[in-house]
């Protein structure tokens, strides 16, 4: 299987010839061989590599998250600019895109609306449609394959930097693809071109791949985290721990005023496909709860193809809900540059999952039905950009 960057450098565009380019990528944009995707362009192109754009958590995913920006700065190996896209500005401005003909996207995205390097090229494709300069994604797989669908669709009066298309938690679309359904269905009228992987299919979850997994943001160390991460990216919006600051971010959830065995004994009467529970203490060095022991529950699986997060998140919530009402809150905002809606709301792309659980909604039927989410139109409506065979 090679990534778009490989299949790029191997056979050059002639639309590519003499053009100045710049690349948004962070430390997991690499080849086969752990060679950063900057420094390939630069050889392959000698002199026309003229800046480097980051997302979120820098060029080498250093800061944390929410809110937590990365300045602009110098990639001194090669001399030239890094413009970071989560500073004062989360698109390029018209300054940064006069250096450049072509902007190139190299990006190991997770599966998940709630991450927001999708909505970080969402906005490059907006600024740069407007000035004309073209976007070329350098496709890389979809860690959580292409088959798999879930989670209701965002709302769009919930639009936000965590979501701005109507599209399920876990989508089932590499970023090129969700490139394309972006720039169609926003109407942003990019010069939009995707250099397709080769020898991947919809059905290839990332161990398939036979690649190594580099770590694409700080709290994202493993295949394993973000198999976990459609569903436990819920907890954000709570005042539950999601387990940053310990060395196994969103595969443990818990709280000081949580005791471990009684949520496991309640999750057993609830929905949690795929995943085992376990019920333990933790305690985090950083983030909620720094430095207190948490009670709660580590999730983990035995076959990655049969989790499905999404719905064992929200069996947590509702039992955590039942079980701890006078402990249990939401997050305040702001989230994610978002300052009047509840951050639960953003992250689960409405307010029924919040109002439902405050109205005492917790059956293990509320939570099938607050999960739910029409799979067959969904991916009629995906399917119109798929590049890769099932």
């Amino acid at each position: 299987m090679r990534v778009g960057l490989e299949v790029l450098l191997d056979r050059p565009p002639e639309w590519m010839t003499g053009a100045r380019l710049g690349l948004l990528m962070n430390q997991a944009s690499v080849d086969w061989r752990g060679r950063y995707a900057c420094d390939l362009v630069a050889d392959a192109f000698s002199g026309r590599l003229e800046a480097i754009f980051s997302p979120q958590h820098g060029l080498w995913c250093e800061e944390q998250d929410n809110m937590i920006e990365t300045p602009h700065g110098v990639y001194r190996r090669l001399g030239i600019p890094v413009y970071s896209l989560y500073s004062d500005t989360r698109r390029p401005t018209a300054e940064m895109l006069e250096k450049i003909d072509c902007l190139l996207v190299d990006l190991q995205d997770v599966g998940t609306r709630v991450y927001t390097f999708v909505w970080t090229v969402s906005h490059c494709l907006e600024a740069c449609a407007e000035v004309g300069v073209p976007v070329v994604v350098l496709d890389r797989p979809n860690p959580l394959g292409g088959d798999v669908f879930e989670g209701p669709l965002l709302d769009p009066a919930f639009v936000s930097f965590v979501g701005r298309a109507a599209i399920p938690m876990r989508h089932g679309l590499t970023l090129g693809e969700l490139a394309r359904l972006i720039d169609e269905e926003l109407g942003l009228g990019a010069e939009l071109r995707v250099i397709p992987m080769q020898g991947w299919r919809r059905s290839m979850l990332f161990p398939a791949t036979g690649r190594s997994w580099v770590a694409p943001s700080p709290n994202m160390p493993r295949f394993e985290t973000a198999v976990v991460y459609p569903g436990a990216v819920l907890f954000e919006g709570t005042n539950l721990s999601e387990g940053r600051g310990t060395t196994t971010p969103f595969e443990l959830v818990g709280a000081p005023y949580i005791d471990p065995f009684d949520l496991a004994d309640a999750l057993a009467e609830y929905p949690t496909p795929g995943l085992v529970v376990r019920p333990v203490r933790f305690r985090p060095t950083f983030n909620k709860w720094a430095d207190e022991s948490c009670g709660g529950v580590a999730w983990g699986f035995l076959e990655a193809r049969a989790v499905r997060s999404y719905t064992a998140a929200l069996s947590i919530l509702a039992c955590v809900r039942q079980l701890y009402p006078a402990h249990f809150a939401w997050s305040e905002p702001p989230y994610e540059y978002e300052t009047v809606r509840m951050p639960i709301d953003i992250v689960s792309g409405r307010d029924q999952l919040r109002r439902s659980l405050d109205e005492g909604h917790t059956s293990p039927q509320d939570v099938r039905r607050l999960a739910e989410l029409d799979v067959d139109a969904w991916r009629d409506r995906a399917a119109r950009y798929f590049l890769y065979p099932p």
